[in-house]
């Protein structure tokens, strides 16, 4: 099994977004294989706070533009890590502190990246 069309595009989606407001290190893995819950687990970090809310915000505004809705959005208060869950896409934004700790790429290595057309 691997990731649909859709979920390759809301991943595609918000890693512009991610980049946009200057994220870093964006990665998105396919893990339909591994989980039943979702396709695609996008990543990015973020260097502060300002920041990481300004990613959240740029990704919201693309998605919801793709008919994308938020299902479920977790950390916006302590914008360490906030998870934003689209069903098919999974969004982690981890400030850099937190990546480099919880190392979820290492987690995930089995899984096939997701080529993401980022320039």
């Amino acid at each position: 099994m691997t990731a649909t069309d859709r979920a390759i595009e809301l991943a595609r989606a918000a890693a512009a977004a991610a980049a946009d407001k200057q994220a870093t290190d964006i990665i998105a893995f396919d893990v339909s294989d591994q989980l039943a819950i979702t396709d695609v687990f996008v990543l990015c970090s973020a260097a502060n706070q300002p920041q990481m809310n300004a990613v959240k915000d740029a990704v919201e505004e693309k998605l919801l533009a793709l008919g994308a809705k938020t299902l479920r959005r977790e950390g916006e208060r302590e914008a360490r890590w906030i998870l934003m869950d689209y069903g098919d896409v999974v969004v982690h934004i981890q400030h850099t502190e937190e990546r480099a700790f919880y190392a979820l790429e290492r987690l995930w290595s089995d899984c096939p990246t997701v080529d993401l057309q980022l320039p």
